[in-house]
């Protein structure tokens, strides 16, 4: 089993930006693939970044070049860096992961990760 714990949410400008963090425990150390979805009101949960415990990456067409998603493996610890935020990217984000190769599960067409945390709010105002 697996616990994450999701940090670093909070509401800022246009062009702000906000990194969040995200603790796994338990399991830890045959994760291999964690990442970021997201959810706004009304709207699907979408995949923003996903990454490979050798480091490959993975990023939504609406948040390449603005976010980067990085992990520490000795922490147990995945973050997501967001840059030139938009008021687009106001949702709930969640931190995920899954002890199979991204392209298997979290980011499988239909599929999801096996483990989720509760979700971290980002609000972005004009």
């Amino acid at each position: 089993q697996v616990e994450l714990v999701e940090s670093g949410g909070g509401s800022v400008q246009t062009g702000g930006t906000l990194r969040l963090s995200c603790v796994a425990s338990g399991s830890t150390s045959l994760l291999a693939c964690m990442g970021w979805s997201r959810q706004a009101p009304g709207k699907e949960r979408e995949g923003v970044a996903f990454i490979e415990r050798d480091g490959a990456t993975t990023y939504a067409d609406s948040v390449k070049g603005r976010f980067t998603v990085s992990r520490d493996n000795t922490k147990s610890t995945l973050y997501l860096q967001m840059n030139s935020l938009k008021p687009e990217d106001t949702a709930m984000y969640f931190c995920g992961a899954d002890l199979r190769y991204c392209r298997f599960g979290c980011t499988y067409p239909g599929g999801a990760c096996n483990w989720w945390g509760q979700g971290t709010q980002v609000t972005v105002s004009n």
